[in-house]
């Protein structure tokens, strides 16, 4: 009897070995979802960028049922301490290996910060301020969907060849604000036009009246409003209670999604200059992604901010399968290596610097009886390829760029070679 229950017991012991064997070839990976779900970004980012997340996930882990990904998420508060703490205490309490989305350029700043030198990453596909892959870049981060640089950028040259030749700047008062202000003006200045002047405005401000006389009264042929989210939308609605567009003025957008003119409404936003990656009607490819976020996401169409967050992850995903593990900076250094051809942002390339390159859209605000429907909001008037649209790698002040050139402009130029 007793040798029988030996024998069982070591019986029981191989299978639990083999269970626990078969159970060690599944690899895990966690992705944790950093964002403004509360504030003025929520519309942009908030609950649609966990979707946009929990897609590239589920795609990825159809393809390969072994490795199992978990998306979580929590709100930063668009304070850069709350969120480094959220980040901090993922990575070194829950394992997280990665943090994506952030839509504040101050709490990309500081989670950048927190990710330096360690295994897990910062996938920044929402945090604007160039400085992310400039003076403060990390081979823990990278920055996919837009930056300060490429949004000015994109809206200065286009603008300053069309008439837009003084200009004047409405911001927010903080690191996204005073970028996009810093790098517009020298695009600008570049194309023969002149900064008249700026002011700066506290975040989730209410009242625009007074700086938006003070924009008018300067002779500015275009306003800029270098803001995002709900001030944004306040200032489209304000501008208009002012009538400055009947005075000539051109209203420029340097980072604007369609939920903004969405809920800004095409009577008050149309003639609006924008600038994005991503627009869900520009090609079959994102009308059918987009048509599958709006069906889960309570018929909402996805933003740039979202649909980025789905690339970079999908993209990172990809990466850290090819490269074997989850360590972030070998995942990042695979995610460098060659061209991803991408079903909403096209053919993209990560350079040393971990800036993204890829084609930047300027869009015009459609007049409500040219458009067909609630999402028929944007006008397709030009386009930016990514080696123009991006700041060249060497004025960036990136201390990276020392390493191979294979991940540089010249390899999306070849990408694009052919297409439309």
């Amino acid at each position: 009897m007793k040798s029988f229950l030996r024998l069982i017991g070591a019986s029981l012991f191989v299978v639990t070995a083999c269970s626990a064997a078969m159970a060690d070839t599944t690899r895990t990976m966690k992705i944790g979802i950093l964002n403004d779900a509360s504030g003025p970004y929520s519309d942009n980012a908030g609950e649609g960028s966990v979707t946009a997340a929990k897609i590239a996930a589920e795609e990825v882990m159809q393809q390969h049922p072994d490795f199992k990904v978990e998306i979580i998420s929590a709100d930063h508060q668009n304070k850069a301490d709350v969120g480094a703490a959220i980040a901090r205490r993922w990575i070194d309490q829950e394992k997280v290996d990665a943090v994506a989305d952030v839509p504040n350029s101050a709490v990309g700043l500081a989670v950048n910060e927190v990710v330096r030198g360690g295994k897990a990453a910062l996938i920044a596909s929402s945090a604007a301020t160039s400085d992310l892959t400039g003076k403060y870049c990390s081979p823990n981060t990278i920055q996919w969907t837009f930056d300060t640089w490429a949004a000015s950028h994109t809206i200065g040259n286009y603008l300053v060849h069309h008439g837009g030749r003084k200009w004047y700047f409405i911001a927010t008062d903080n690191a996204l604000g005073k970028s996009m202000v810093r790098d517009a003006t020298s695009v600008i200045g570049a194309g023969g036009g002149t900064v008249l002047g700026s002011v700066n405005v506290p975040i989730n401000n209410a009242d625009y009246a007074s700086f938006i006389l003070q924009a008018d009264a300067s002779g500015a042929d275009v306003i800029a409003f270098a803001t995002a989210g709900g001030d944004t939308v306040n200032l489209i609605k304000q501008s208009s209670e002012f009538g400055l567009k009947q005075n000539g003025k051109t209203f420029a957008a340097l980072l604007t999604t369609t939920n903004d003119v969405e809920a800004s409404g095409l009577a008050v936003g149309q003639g609006l200059i924008i600038t994005q990656p991503f627009y869900w009607d520009l090609n079959d490819a994102s009308r059918a992604w987009s048509a599958k976020f709006s069906a889960r996401q309570h018929g909402q169409s996805p933003t740039a901010f979202h649909a980025g967050v789905y690339s970079s992850v999908l993209a990172y995903l990809n990466a850290a399968l090819a490269a074997g593990t989850n360590d972030a900076q070998a995942v990042i250094r695979k995610i460098k290596e060659r061209p991803i051809e991408d079903a909403l942002f096209g053919p993209v390339v990560v350079r040393a610097d971990g800036r993204a390159l890829h084609n930047m859209y300027i869009l015009k605000v459609k007049a409500p009886k040219a458009s067909e429907g609630k999402w028929d909001l944007l006008e397709n008037i030009g386009m930016l390829s990514g080696p123009e649209a991006f700041r060249p790698i060497e004025q960036g002040g990136c201390t990276m760029v020392d390493q191979p050139k294979g991940n540089q402009p010249e390899a999306l130029a070849g990408a694009l070679a052919g297409r439309d």
